[in-house]
């Protein structure tokens, strides 16, 4: 029986047109624009019946720009196309396509069709509504949106700034995205940063780095006056660092296939360069001591945040540094006496996992949330000023001949600095504060000499050696944020309607979003916004080799299915945990908190995730 039709909605062309070639001479195509892809076809030298590489998904375009020749003779506009598609070896491969608009006598003319042409296409990455085909014109854009990028050099095993220059911050240049960059010198820096911040002047915050960048500017954003106004503020995570469990969620929701290292990197730069913001559940920590956190990813006791913890003596390996932490971790198995209470989610909803796969106490019952409210946050587009900040200065580039052409290629403005590109990036309001985007580069041409960090004064490379204090430095704590109206004071009896598990835990883990690691879907059904903290605890009693195909199976998110009997699990809407056991260690978010008795509350979409256009799990390009 062959398949449905595709919805009319994908596969009605929104644009055609033929194009010449660039720099070859002689081919023709045909370009045919659909809601969900750029289809490609040669026409001459000789057509093609299947094209390869001639269907482009939108998902792997990171922008457009046109350009002009410097000959005074040509009066043809260039569609410069940038591409993101997997190669061979399953890694993305950039790559420029560049047309040739042609179709008319004069430059006006071939330029307001290739202007068209990016109009229509930036405006579908970007998710806005298209006009009729006649009525599409570079007028449709907003301005670009201005982000606050923050990179900590040293995440990872130290080759954050190396990816950030050479892969992110062409891709956003190439998408048109306005920024201005940071570099991170020590640990709360960016916690500072954002609390003297006027958010007035950015359209969203992007952390370059592992989870713990972001833990730093979420709760700085709380930690101010104005926060009830500073928690609506955008933020993203492009993962350069050893923890990277919100990208590889984004990752998920974003519709691509699990990755790691670069190519995770390179999904979230896409989806980022897509645009779009989705409301983010945090959960409101309170400490032994009272003070409070706010998390938007997990609070970790057991086995978990001892290998967290303590493979930090590893970081110079990487994400290779959990690995070995797990192995120590199982060779020196312990259990934790303690005491979990939860207050249960109101309506009742699926297991995670077949019914039979998860075996439950009688007071475990698997529930799920009502429907969340959705959380009021700032357009990502509006009108912003330039910050007093110091800006990276950019390089012009040299004029590039291709191969075998007589015709340089069309040199590009950095802010307006070659007259003939300054309008032509197919936007409208102000230009770009970032480079425009870069044209192919010839086999052996030079590259942009790179950008220098902002930052000034000496760099400090955090200490990775040992085992952090048992009592961490203060930054965890957060005065602002919204009360807690679903929890009495810590220490005090819990009301009627809560649940309560007094064991000997081998871990326990609350989490917020569907990943614990990059490659790690704990709780594969969780969303963003679905109003739930996801409780998974493993009682004592497994063994080394169950514990271990747990975490293999966690990977594929199929752990729920192995049917193991100490594992458990419940969705809640708030949660106390009273360790019992008089030493261990706690996380929150990865990083080291006060040991002792915990709570903490969910608040449905008070933040805002800059995650981009939600797509089909696990079937991504």
């Amino acid at each position: 029986m062959a398949p449905p039709p595709a919805p009319l909605a994908a596969s009605t062309p929104l644009l055609h047109g033929e194009f010449g070639s660039y720099p070859a001479r002689g081919s023709r195509f045909a370009l045919t624009l659909t809601s969900q892809a750029l289809h490609i076809q040669r026409l001459l030298p000789k057509p093609e019946a299947r094209p390869r590489d001639g269907l482009v998904p939108l998902s792997v375009i990171s922008g457009c720009c046109t350009l002009r020749s410097h000959s005074p003779s040509d009066s043809a506009a260039y569609l410069c196309i940038y591409t993101y598609l997997r190669g061979r070896r399953g890694g993305r491969r950039r790559a420029a396509r560049t047309f040739q608009a042609d179709g008319a006598a004069t430059y006006e003319e071939n330029r307001a069709e290739a202007q068209r042409w990016v109009a229509a296409l930036m405006s579908l990455l970007r998710g806005l509504p298209l006009p009729g085909e006649d009525e599409i014109t570079p007028e449709l854009l907003p301005r670009p949106p201005r982000l606050l990028l923050l990179v900590n050099p040293f995440g990872g095993r130290g080759q954050a700034w190396q990816w950030c220059e050479n892969h992110v911050l062409p891709m956003i240049s190439e998408a048109g995205l306005s920024f201005n960059l940071i570099q991170t010198e020590r640990q709360n820096h960016a916690r500072e940063l954002v609390q003297g911040l006027s958010l007035s002047e950015w359209d969203g915050i992007v952390t370059l780095s592992g989870d713990g960048l972001f833990y730093e500017v979420l709760n700085g954003l709380l930690d101010r006056p104005d926060w009830e106004q500073a928690v609506k503020m955008p933020l993203g995570i492009l993962p350069c660092g050893s923890g990277n469990a919100l990208a590889g969620a984004v990752n998920r929701h974003g519709g691509f296939a699990p990755a790691l290292g670069l190519d995770l990197l390179l999904n979230c730069s896409l989806l980022l360069c897509r645009g779009g913001s989705h409301p983010l559940d945090l959960l409101s920590v309170t400490l032994a001591s009272g003070s409070r956190c706010f998390s938007f990813l997990s609070v970790a006791w057991g086995f978990v945040s001892d290998v967290d913890i303590q493979s930090e003596r590893f970081r110079a390996l990487g994400r290779a540094r959990f690995t070995l932490g797990t192995v120590l971790g199982l060779a020196t198995l312990r259990t934790y006496r303690g005491r979990l209470s939860y207050l249960p989610t109101a309506v009742e909803s699926a297991s995670p996992g077949p019914a039979h796969g998860l075996p439950r106490a009688k007071s475990e019952l698997t529930l799920a949330p009502a429907p969340a409210a959705p959380a009021a946050h700032s357009p990502l587009h509006r009108s912003v000023s330039d910050l007093p900040l110091p800006l990276p200065v950019p390089v012009p580039q040299p004029t590039l001949a291709s191969p075998g052409s007589p015709e340089p290629l069309p040199v590009l403005s950095v802010n307006g600095g070659v007259p003939e590109l300054a309008g032509d990036w197919g936007g409208s309001g102000e230009a770009p504060l970032s480079p425009d985007p870069l044209p192919p580069l010839p086999s052996g041409s030079p590259k942009a000499a790179p950008l220098p960090p902002i930052t000034e004064g000496h760099q400090e490379m955090p200490a990775t050696s040992g085992l952090p204090p048992s009592t961490p430095a203060a930054p965890a704590a957060s005065p602002g944020g919204p009360q807690d109206h679903l929890l009495p004071p810590l220490g005090s009896p819990l009301p009627p309607g809560w649940v309560t598990l007094e064991e000997d835990f081998v871990l326990v883990l609350a989490l917020s979003p569907s990943h614990l690691g990059a490659d790690l879907p704990a709780i594969p059904h969780a969303r963003f916004d679905d109003g739930v903290v996801h409780l998974l605890w493993v009682r004592g009693g497994v063994s080394r080799a169950m514990l271990l195909r747990l975490f293999l199976a966690m990977e594929r998110g199929s752990h729920f299915n192995l049917g193991c009997p100490q594992v458990g699990y419940a969705p809640a809407r708030a949660f106390r945990l009273e360790p019992l056991t008089p030493r261990g260690l706690l996380t929150v978010d990865g990083e080291l908190v006060e040991y002792g008795p915990v709570q903490a509350q969910i608040h449905p979409g008070l933040g805002t995730l800059l995650a981009g256009p939600p797509g089909c799990a696990g079937q991504g390009p």
